[in-house]
Formats: C-alpha cells, structure tokens, sequence
C-alpha cells in the first residue's frame, strides 16, 4: 500500500464554510473548504469566525422577529447566556455562552446560526465533489483555506490525501505558520499553494498579526528547496499603515524572485467581513482603515515591472 492511499475517511475536522464556484483561489473552478482555527490575528481579517478551533455562536439581529413574538433561544438555553435586550431584540453573554447550537436549532428566523460544524473527511468531500464536473472542465478542484488550515493539520493532510487518491487538482491557502513536518507532508498531495508573505518586518508583523515571520520566511525556504516543481502562488493582502509602500513590496520581491516556479500578488484592502464581527459580538479593529486605490495602482506596477515567475 503507497502512502497516498494511506488515509483515513473517518478523521473529523471542523468546517466553517463549503463555497463553490470559486475562480479565484487556484487553478480553473473550485470548490474552497474553509477550516476553522487560526494562530495569527491579523487586524484586517475578514474571517473572524475562522479565528476560534470551536463552533461559534452568531447572532444577526436585523433577522431577529422579537422577544414579543418569540422567546424560544431564551427558553432552551441551559447557560442563561440570551436575554431580553432593551429594543425588542435578545442580547447573548459570551461569557456565560458555551456554543452548544441548541438556541440555533430552535430559531424559526435563522437569526442565530452556528459558524463551525464538525464533519469527516469523507461528508466533506462527498461535499465537494458535487461540483466535480466544474472541476474536468475548467482545470479546477479542491482549495483548503481557513483560519489556518494547519492548525487541523491531521484532518487537513488526510483530506488532501484522500483528495489525490480521487484525482481532484488539490491547493492550499496557508499563512505558513506551521512546523515544518506538516507543511512537508502536506505538499506530498498538492497540485499548488497559495502562500502568505504580508511583510518581511519581523516586528511589523508582530504588531500587525499577532507573531513574527521568522517561521513563515523559514518554511518558505524549504518548501521551495525541497519541492522545486510545486506551483507557489505568493500572496500579500495590502493594508494600509501595515506594508503599502514601494519599501514594503520591493522587500518581499526581493525574497521570493530567486525562487523557482513562484508567482506573485497583490491583495487590495477591503471590509467585507466587516459584518461577520457584529454577529459573533467582537469590534472590527480596522474600522478606520480605507483603501487608495492610486497606491494600489503603483504597487502594482512595481510587481509587474520588477518581478516574473520565471526569474
């Protein structure tokens, strides 16, 4: 038996959102599985619900029919964690919350939902392959993203195990902070990577995430090194204040053109998960922050200028 077909259905992991049809994450057509679990806290994130390994409680109050129409999350929950607020609508103590879903179970407006759910290797891509006709035709398949997805990296490497036995084109989106020994193990199934390098300042990067680059810069190296023909398509998302100037930029294309077949790209800064922060009670901490789309537009054009996957 080859360590390909090694895998194990059964391992569970848990998933915060299947999306189909994506065009932008990979190659062709995909279908991306979102992981929950992140290390980092990147300021700008626009998945917050991914930042939790658990299942999380969300809460949209514009859903929300009314405490003088119904009162049935107040009634089942255990905790006493939902509560009469003063507008008509229910309030929930994170404190006292323990994510356990049954108020989202009983919600006739789907008001209250639960991001996180925990599922097989197995339910997840019988999932996936739903679309896996997209997948023959466009050049697509199977994209893990997060959160992190190596914060689960059992359940991550056997997915991309069993993905490969069933011939999907498999990628990775990754910060790259991981040991080394999963990010290895994990680049044996993959087809491509999308990779994370947001700034070459260690302290910047601190400030900005949560934890330095060392790890992330280090894994990079050896990746490359050690798998020479894997498709590396280097992302950094643009943040204004954080790594929008020509210094910032030149920097990481400086790192990363030696390397061979790698690919780069620019992020623009945007707040669509703005929302998501509301639902499950946390501030959004970028709330100042607006895009400049002439800053944009030069960076840009230094990326297109000074760096080609071929160098």
């Amino acid at each position: 038996m080859t360590s390909n077909e090694n895998f194990d259905k059964n391992k569970m992991g848990y998933v915060f959102n299947i999306q189909r049809y994506s065009v932008h994450d990979g190659p062709g057509i995909r279908t991306m599985i979102f992981l929950k679990g992140c290390p980092l806290r990147c300021s700008w994130c626009s998945n917050p619900e991914s930042h939790e390994r658990h299942p999380e409680i969300a809460y949209n109050k514009n859903k929300c029919i009314g405490t003088n129409e119904c009162i049935r999350c107040i009634e089942i929950c255990l905790k006493g964690a939902i509560k009469k607020g003063p507008d008509d609508k229910i309030m929930i103590d994170r404190e006292l919350c323990n994510n356990c879903g049954a108020c989202a179970e009983v919600c006739p407006a789907k008001a209250i939902t639960v991001y996180g759910k925990l599922m097989s290797v197995e339910e997840v891509l019988k999932e996936a392959e739903a679309d896996s006709i997209f997948f023959s035709r466009s050049g697509g398949g199977i994209t893990i993203s997060g959160g992190e997805p190596f914060t689960q990296a059992e359940f991550t490497i056997e997915l991309l195990k069993e993905a490969k036995k069933r011939r999907h084109n498999t990628a990775i989106e990754t910060t790259g902070y991981t040991d080394w020994e999963n990010l290895s193990e994990a680049c044996k199934y993959l087809n491509s990577i999308l990779y994370d390098i947001k700034s070459m300042d260690s302290e910047k990067h601190k400030k900005f995430t949560g934890v330095s680059n060392e790890l992330i810069l280090d894994n990079f190296k050896k990746m490359c090194t050690a798998y020479p023909s894997l498709a590396v398509h280097v992302r950094t998302p643009v943040i204004p204040g954080f790594n929008d100037t020509e210094g910032d930029i030149r920097a990481i294309i400086a790192f990363i053109k030696d390397f061979p077949n790698v690919k780069y790209e620019l992020l623009p800064y945007h707040r669509l998960g703005q929302q998501k922060y509301e639902f499950i009670g946390k501030d959004y901490p970028c709330v100042n922050l607006r895009p400049d789309d002439n800053k944009m537009k030069v960076l840009n054009e230094i990326v297109n200028n000074s760096y080609t996957s071929d160098q």
